[in-house]
Order: C-alpha cells, then structure tokens, then sequence
C-alpha cells in the first residue's frame, strides 16, 4: 500500500521529498491530449477509461512523479501541492512514460509504476480519474529497454524491446490498469537495437540489421505476423499522435494507423536535398498531431503527422532538448546546453522568450533533464539542482513555481494528462 497524502510542511520536516518554495497552482487544464491511435478506440465507449476503485473526478489529476537515484519513487501533486511516496525500485538508468505509468529500467527488469492519475480523451469531451498508486512490478529483460506506448492508458498495447536479448514484447495496458502484468506476445528476435510500436490491435516490431534495424514487421496483438513489411533503416525514436504511431527512420519516418481493421503505413521522407542529422526523438504535448525533434544540436525537426509534412527550424542556440506545444500559437520549447528553456515560434524557429539558467549543474554533472509541456504550463527538472521548475511559457517564461527536493529528481514524468 502507498504511504498516505502528506502536506508538504510535514514531508519537509521528514525528508520526504517536495516543498512547494513559490506561486499558486495554474488552472486546470481542459484540452486536447490524447490519441486516436489509428483506431476508434476513443470513441467506443471502453468504459471512458474508468477502472474498478478509482474515482471520476471533476480536474486533471496533474502531478509530478520522480524517482531519485536510489529508487525511491514520490509523486507530487500539482492542485494542492501534496506529496505521497509510492515506495522503492531498484536503481534506475532509464526511464519512460505515457503520461500515467512510468516505466523504469532497472537491474530487475524494466519495473512499471503507476501513478494512479489519469485522463480519458473522448474527442470531444475528457474523463479524469484518481485512484491509488502502485508499484506493479517487472518485466524480464536483458539490457537497455524501448518502450512505445499510445495514450490510452486502460486499453491497447504498450510496447517494450529489449536490446540485448532482442526480445519483443506486447503488454496487456488494460490488465496494467488492474495492477497486473499480462504479456500478450514475447517474440525472439537478434539482439539489436530495435522497438516494438503498438498500433490499435496491431504492433510493429524491428527487423535487425546489424546492431541496429533495417525494417519493420506487422503483428496482431497475439504474436500473429500480418505479413506487413516496410523498410525502415536505423529505425529509432517512436512517439504517438491523435493522427497515428510514428517511427523515425534514416530518411524520415513512417506513419502508422488502422482503417478497415487492417495496418496501413505512410511513409514521411525528408524534404528532397536536406543534410540536417535525422530525428531519434520525438516530443509533444501528449497526444497532438504535431511532434519536434532535434536535428543535431543546432536544428529543429517540426513534423506535423495531419499534413504529413516536416519543417526544419534553425536553433537559436545549441541545444539538448526539444519538445512541441502545438497550440494556436505554435509554441515549440527548447532546453539549451547553458541550462536555460527557450520558448520558440514553431513556424519560423525565433525566441519568444527565455528563463534565466536554470538546470546548469545537472547538465554539467552529465545528467538530463526532463522537459515537459502540457497545454498551460511546462515542467523542467534539476536533478543536481534539487529542484522542480513550473514554467508559464505564455508569459514570457515565467517561472510559476518551483519545488525543491532532498533527493535528485533524476527521472520525472508529468502524470495525469
């Protein structure tokens, strides 16, 4: 059982964790995050993404999840500024979310936290729930572990590849929203590194090349190859729109969804004659059409899965992180190499605005920080700085609030959207 809600003064005075240091909590947010993954899966009822002992609420559950270097796991919870701690994993070096589980790398396995929030996208109206959070356990795998999630958090699939033993994996989301582990298909392939990209009732699973991929294979969501093939050299980065699944590939990327109950592919090439170095990431406000990536520390890939189109943005300064707002105004946020989050017009890559810096001993100390946008704010994490930084990104980058942490905040996800 999850330790009980603590107010942050308590949990000050007990090392717990987080400390509310400024501002008052934003508005809660309202719009647009989610994907249609392909499929009508957001439309078919499906329970509206209710789970047995959680609780609809009235506002987004936002919150932020951590993990510090021993493992430790503490969510905070961005409406009243609570703190509870979830318990222990084993020590992390990887981390990954879809926006309510996080799906943490460890020496047990790739071990999968839920943080008990979570919003249901029905298009044209949103569901948000709270239950209890959970430690549910690990999934076997040797080496460093891919994982491609939709954003449906109670149905479909969640994809994990593991690198060393070149093992690919479908678990069961729906039985994740039970606190329970079902693999729905384990498949051997070579060691490579590779990616398993769930698609409505279907998955893409990497061929290996070499130590990296050379194509990708259609599986139904028993195991059963489709017969879809498409070539897809270096295959790396995946990331999940309303449009569709993407996967980034040497010369572009493919689109993946579902009509008439079959995998269809779209392939996305490069503008004729670009030397900019390919996306390997992909990053947006959770669930909308339009992804960023970096191209290099000095460019900005814009691909936009509704037009089917890429832009490619100069960046203002090099740069370690990009992710897209996607919003009326086209808000694109960037985390430079000096620390500080650059606000950006998406359509023609100049700078808005921009913090102070913030994250420069985290960078320094080789670790990442996370950025992440939602559709009112933006979060940073400084792991070496102990801190949690909320960003208003439409007022000039306004620092709203911070957070300041015993422990590093090494991973961090926003969870709730």
């Amino acid at each position: 059982m999850p330790s009980r809600l603590i107010s942050l003064t308590v949990a000050s005075g007990l090392a717990l964790g987080l400390t509310a240091c400024a501002g008052a909590p934003p508005a809660a947010s309202t719009g647009g995050s989610a994907s249609v993954d392909g499929t009508d899966d957001t439309t078919s009822g499906d329970g509206h993404g209710a789970v047995s002992g959680a609780a609809e609420v009235a506002e987004p559950q936002l919150g932020l999840t951590t993990i510090d270097p021993g493992g430790t796991v503490r969510h905070l919870d961005l409406l009243d500024e609570s703190v509870v701690e979830i318990g222990a994993i084993g020590e992390p070096s990887g981390m990954t979310t879809d926006g309510r589980y996080l799906f943490a790398e460890t020496d047990a396995g790739l071990e999968v936290i839920d943080s008990g929030v979570w919003t249901w996208d029905h298009v044209d109206h949103f569901h948000y729930y709270r239950a209890d959070p959970l430690l549910i356990g690990a999934v076997d795998g040797e080496g460093p572990a891919a994982v491609g999630t939709t954003n449906l958090s109670t149905s479909g699939g969640t994809g994990l590849f593991f690198a060393a033993s070149g093992e690919a994996v479908l678990l069961d989301t729906e039985a994740l929203s039970k606190g329970e582990i079902t693999e729905r298909f384990r498949i051997e392939t070579d060691p490579h590194s590779g990616m398993v990209v769930p698609v409505g009732s279907f998955a893409l699973v990497t061929r290996a090349e070499g130590e990296s991929a050379g194509a990708v294979l259609g599986y139904t969501a028993d195991g059963t190859p489709t017969g879809l093939e498409e070539p897809c050299v270096d295959a790396s980065g995946t990331i999940t729109t309303r449009v569709g699944a993407v996967i980034g590939c040497r010369d572009g990327a493919l689109l993946a969804t579902v009509q008439d109950e079959e995998l269809v592919i779209e392939r996305i090439p490069y503008p004729d004659g670009t030397t900019a170095p390919a996306a390997t990431a992909f990053d947006n406000r959770e669930g909308r059409p339009t992804v960023a990536a970096l191209a290099g520390p000095d460019a900005i890939w814009m691909l936009d899965t509704r037009e089917s189109s890429w832009t490619l943005l100069p960046a203002p300064a090099p740069l370690v992180s990009v992710t897209a707002v996607d919003d009326e105004k086209e808000h694109v946020l960037a985390l430079t190499t000096e620390g500080r989050v650059l606000v950006l017009n998406g359509a023609d890559g100049s700078v808005l605005a921009t913090t102070e810096v913030l994250v420069a001993d985290s960078l320094g100390a080789g670790r990442t920080p996370a950025l992440i946008a939602d559709q009112q704010r933006a979060y940073l994490s400084g792991p070496s700085e102990h801190r949690l930084f909320e960003i208003d990104f439409a007022d000039g980058a306004r620092i709203a609030r911070t957070f300041d942490t015993t422990t590093p905040p090494v991973f961090t996800a926003e969870t709730g959207r």
